[in-house]
């Protein structure tokens, strides 16, 4: 590897391999010496750019909260029910690319790692107030002790869990297609909605 990366090129291409390392790992697994080595760097030199371990931790799972916010935002020339369909796929067909490591996502946010639980809440809230903007309720975002907001926020959980469910399977013992499963989770929040 290049020593002679820029600062910024160099914190990019750390939180990068944090991020390729994270599919097969939890984060608070990764070691900080694989990743050092990997980079063609000392473990002294990654501590440079990032002060502590915790700190290298918080960048590699704020990027993986800022990728799957990016690759789930659909195209913005959609009507608000395409525009949602289209999230929920790209939502159904991330989980199912990189399962490992958004298990590990939102495992180390239910294990209590203060800057995982943070980073899994903002990305979480940024996904409720994509989908209520669809649904025509963009202020009910600003309301998270709403009714309307605990039943996205509740649905999406739902919609999160049948994904990881779903893709653990084979793909031959699947009992739905992506489609089929996103069609279900679509009328399962119409449902909600009417309750």
């Amino acid at each position: 590897m290049d020593n002679r990366l820029t600062a910024e090129d160099r914190k990019k291409q750390l939180v990068k391999i944090g991020l390729m390392m994270l599919r097969d790992q939890p984060i608070h697994e990764l070691s900080i010496d694989a990743i050092a080595g990997q980079a063609g760097i000392s473990r002294s030199l990654l501590f440079h750019y990032f002060p502590s371990k915790r700190d290298y931790y918080v960048a590699v799972i704020s990027a993986a909260g800022r990728r799957l916010l990016r690759v789930t935002k659909p195209a913005e020339d959609l009507p608000p029910e395409e525009a949602l369909r289209e999230m929920l796929v790209q939502f159904v067909a991330f989980i199912e690319r990189r399962r490992t490591a958004y298990i590990s996502f939102v495992r180390g946010a239910a294990g209590g790692d203060d800057y995982a639980v943070e980073v899994y809440d903002d990305t979480r809230v940024g996904l409720c107030r994509r989908i209520l903007t669809f649904l025509g309720t963009p202020e009910v975002a600003d309301n998270r002790s709403s009714v309307e907001y605990l039943r996205i926020h509740a649905w999406l959980s739902y919609a999160e869990d049948l994904a990881i469910e779903w893709s653990s399977l084979p793909e031959a013992n699947r009992p739905l297609t992506a489609d089929e499963l996103v069609d279900h989770t679509l009328e399962a929040l119409q449902t909600l909605r009417k309750l």
